[in-house]
């Protein structure tokens, strides 16, 4: 297997969608609180970075692996494994040392820091499972999106905010609440970013017997409810904004609005995989930077 083929394998280009939230975390505890933990917190990054590409890898896994004959020629030409002609058995042995890796840091930093972070990291362990894995894969119900957008807008950034303030008695029940609005642009541009792929995917979908979102409200309503997602997110940043938890400067993000809202409506227009998905990467790609730099500089200058 080559470099270029096991970075299209654990799908590094999506990787911005565990980073940022990621970041967002060591901003809002540097901003609230002033208190990094430097050694867990490094730990932690290359344990979710690790257990992320397991995940991918799995994804990619049980498509090819669930897949039936009447499915051979999507496997053949448009799933990874098929199309590269990999060993099934060695890409499940990488995933497997991927996420086995992952998990002895994490219970490394379980010893460390203490059972909240045993819990949280439990639920990703399952979620990042049954997404693509067991009888009935996340990824093919209509919950696929709710459960993406928390994990990894939510619960990657609660986890960074954890290990930061575990040894101080600020971490409490309202304090995660903060960090749900916080995360919220995170958690809404991640699921609108599933969902833009389900809305492409949709009669592929059915022929592999998926019955995602997009199956109960059909294409048009995907796509309402892929607008109102981002409406969400920009709600959320400003309503954290107000409360105090994220620096004014924050709200410089919001010079996204016309970039997202033209990628919003390219993919209203057409939704073809290969020339109207990328919109919605470009979209989540847009929100990681602005936000971040929004927030980075409110921190700077705060």
């Amino acid at each position: 297997m080559t470099l270029g083929i096991f970075l299209e394998l654990v799908e590094i280009k999506a990787k911005i969608a565990s980073i940022w939230p990621f970041l967002l975390g060591m901003i809002f505890v540097q901003a609230n609180y002033q208190h990094v933990n430097w050694g867990v917190t490094a730990l932690f990054f290359i344990a979710m970075l690790l257990f992320n590409m397991a995940v991918d890898i799995n994804d990619n896994y049980q498509d090819y692996t669930k897949a039936g004959n009447q499915a051979a020629e999507w496997k053949k030409h448009t799933n990874i494994i098929g199309v590269h002609q990999l060993s099934v058995r060695r890409i499940f042995m990488l995933m497997a040392s991927l996420a086995v890796v992952a998990g002895v840091i994490g219970l490394y930093l379980v010893w460390k820091t203490g059972w909240p972070l045993l819990l949280m990291g439990v639920f990703c362990f399952l979620v990042g499972y049954a997404y693509a894995g067991g009888p009935r894969p996340l990824s093919g119900t209509p919950t696929g999106e709710f459960f993406a957008g928390f994990t990894m807008g939510y619960m990657i950034m609660l986890i960074t905010v954890y290990l930061n303030l575990y040894n101080t008695p600020y971490f409490s029940w309202m304090l995660m609440g903060r960090v749900l609005l916080a995360s919220g642009i995170a958690i809404m541009a991640i699921a609108a970013l599933l969902l833009a792929n389900n809305i492409c995917d949709a009669q592929e979908d059915l022929a592999l017997n998926r019955k995602t979102i997009v199956y109960y409200l059909g294409v048009r309503g995907a796509l309402w409810l892929f607008a109102g997602f981002y409406v969400v997110g920009y709600l959320s940043l400003i309503a954290s904004v107000w409360v105090g938890d994220l620096p004014a400067w924050s709200l410089l993000a919001l010079i996204s609005v016309p970039l997202v809202v033209k990628n919003i409506r390219g993919l209203f227009r057409v939704q073809v995989k290969k020339e109207t998905f990328i919109l919605a990467v470009r979209s989540l790609a847009i929100l990681a930077l602005t936000t971040t730099l929004a927030e980075g500089v409110g921190l700077w200058l705060g």
